[in-house]
């Protein structure tokens, strides 16, 4: 029996619109026993609504990576633990393919890569921001090149938490991505350029000061609103009640605030009560950066 911990993730983390993204102390495992009947079972806070048969998201990465390196799908039993919230910003269907690749990787004698499991999660997942910081950990950038999605780790474990605010609501990443304009203007692609290389540098360079500035965006966040009311007057207040910086989490409707390791509940109470002047109920988790990414490994 072998068990798989992939972590929460958020994306974007302002202006790195599908190229930046964090890891965040918050999992889904996968229990894994061999030489049993198929069979699925779900467990964990967000266990309703998600299928229990082959047509769930993880079996079917699994049996697509087996499928990849030819090998002959095995009887398994699976246990899937959800933490981690779906369709609300924080990475849930990649922590599902990412944690299939895994778990089939492992089975299998790990005859892949983290980098060659990338590409696949990439592939099925069809852009690499939540993807790279639910394998490598930490903060991440995911860099298209011709042989694939190349990984930077910015920081492994910077020295600040999370604040993500979760409205009760679920959002479609396919809808919140089908609001976005085909095209941009050009001041707004060179102010997001700039603003990724302000938000690098102060990761970097443990500057978090940078992070006001450097998290703002004009590709998507502003378009997004229309989605989520009160998005932006609840950055702003994350901003007004001391965080470092403050952006929507993924396609949303999670919001994020980077805070110090010292901060109190100032930030979170006044993110909730704005977005409660908006008629949106939420609640508040404070998280840790993850630095370790996805583990797999024998348990008792």
């Amino acid at each position: 029996m072998f068990q798989v911990k992939v972590p929460a993730t958020t994306a974007n983390l302002g202006p790195g619109f599908d190229c930046l993204g964090m890891a965040l102390q918050l999992y889904n495992t996968i229990t894994v026993k061999t030489d049993r009947s198929f069979h699925i079972s779900l467990a964990g806070t967000y266990k309703e609504g998600l299928p229990e048969d082959e047509s769930n998201l993880v079996w079917r990465t699994m049996c697509h990576f087996w499928d990849f390196i030819h090998f002959p799908v095995p009887s398994v039993d699976l246990t899937f633990h959800n933490e981690i919230p779906p369709a609300r910003g924080l990475g849930s269907s990649s922590a599902a393919i990412v944690g299939g690749l895994a778990a089939a990787n492992f089975l299998a004698g790990s005859p892949c890569s983290s980098f060659e499991l990338l590409q696949l999660a990439n592939e099925i997942e069809g852009h690499p921001d939540n993807v790279t910081p639910a394998l490598y950990g930490g903060v991440t950038l995911s860099v298209p090149t011709e042989k694939g999605v190349l990984p930077r780790v910015l920081a492994q474990a910077p020295k600040l938490k999370a604040v993500v605010v979760i409205p009760d609501t679920h959002l479609n990443t396919k809808k919140a991505r089908g609001i976005l304009p085909p095209e941009v203007p050009r001041q707004d692609a060179v102010f997001n350029i700039s603003h990724v290389s302000l938000l690098t540098e102060a990761f970097i360079r443990e500057e978090y000061s940078l992070l006001k500035e450097g998290m703002c965006d004009k590709l998507h966040q502003t378009q997004r609103a229309a989605l989520i009311p009160g998005l932006l007057e609840t950055l702003e207040a994350a901003l007004q009640a001391g965080a470092y910086g403050s952006a929507l989490s993924g396609s949303g409707p999670t919001l994020l605030a980077l805070v110090p390791n010292t901060s109190n509940l100032e930030v979170s109470s006044s993110m909730l009560d704005m977005l409660r002047k908006h008629d949106i109920n939420a609640q508040a988790m404070l998280l840790d950066v993850d630095s370790k990414g996805t583990l797999a490994d024998v348990v008792d």
